[in-house]
């Protein structure tokens, strides 16, 4: 049997110590499989951008174990996990993190550049990303000189240019209007459907994680709910 993509075995995540101690996590099963669109919900302080974290290698757990691709990532040194996140996982963010003063196809170079890959390739490749999110006229422009929606669209080439197996979306949609905050899920969906990228979407609107396939619910640092959208209703899984 295929392993899944992503899976926690009782984790836990603790900060801090004695009195002051904080369990942000607490003995937490999650197995999300390949090609999912999974969002991920709860209220303030209940656990689910710490498990994004994990989820993204930017966090280990206290306790428990965290497996990419059926691997323990407890066995790998940070030199792996850095090689990790940079050929396998695809990062977009609420506040899109772009260069100022580069250009959208030079923004989305950058993952390229780290992994040294030639220039001209990296260009080539870059411009392919620009292309997929519908903004092959935009390649020269700079941050300042686009919309919110085609920043979170540079945003989305530059996480997807590097073929990720994994998206990571941050609050994708919580800097942008309702129309915008439509178009740009619906190109999420797009990846997720037309060339199996494996979504994990982090979002406190219930009308974004409408387009999302599974709906997970953190709750003091617990899962609460997990639910399937099946002939557009939720049932219950765990």
């Amino acid at each position: 049997m295929t392993a899944p993509e992503i899976a926690f075995e009782r984790v836990s995540k603790r900060y801090g110590s004695g009195e002051t101690e904080v369990r942000a996590l607490s003995g937490v099963d999650l197995s999300i499989d390949r090609g999912e669109f999974v969002a991920i919900m709860g209220p303030s302080g209940s656990g689910k951008s710490t498990a994004m974290n994990i989820i993204g290698c930017l966090d280990r757990p206290t306790e428990g174990e965290y497996l990419f691709e059926g691997v323990a990532t407890s066995t790998l040194t940070r030199t792996q996990l850095t090689l990790l996140r940079r050929h396998k996982l695809g990062f977009v963010f609420q506040g899109f993190n772009l260069l100022p003063r580069t250009s959208a196809v030079e923004n989305v170079e950058l993952p390229l550049v780290y992994r040294g890959m030639e220039a001209g390739e990296r260009r080539q490749r870059a411009l392919a990303a620009l292309g997929r999110v519908g903004l092959e006229g935009r390649a020269g422009h700079t941050p300042s000189e686009l919309s919110g929606g085609q920043q979170q669209r540079v945003a989305i080439a530059r996480a997807i240019v590097t073929d990720p197996a994994v998206l990571l979306a941050d609050e994708p949609t919580g800097n942008l209007d309702t129309r915008t905050s439509l178009e740009i899920m619906q190109l999420v969906t797009a990846l997720n459907r037309m060339q199996g990228i494996t979504v994990i979407m982090v979002t406190h609107e219930p009308d974004i994680a409408a387009f999302a396939d599974r709906v997970i619910r953190f709750v003091d640092g617990r899962i609460e709910s997990d639910r399937l959208k099946s002939d557009g209703a939720l049932e219950v899984t765990a």
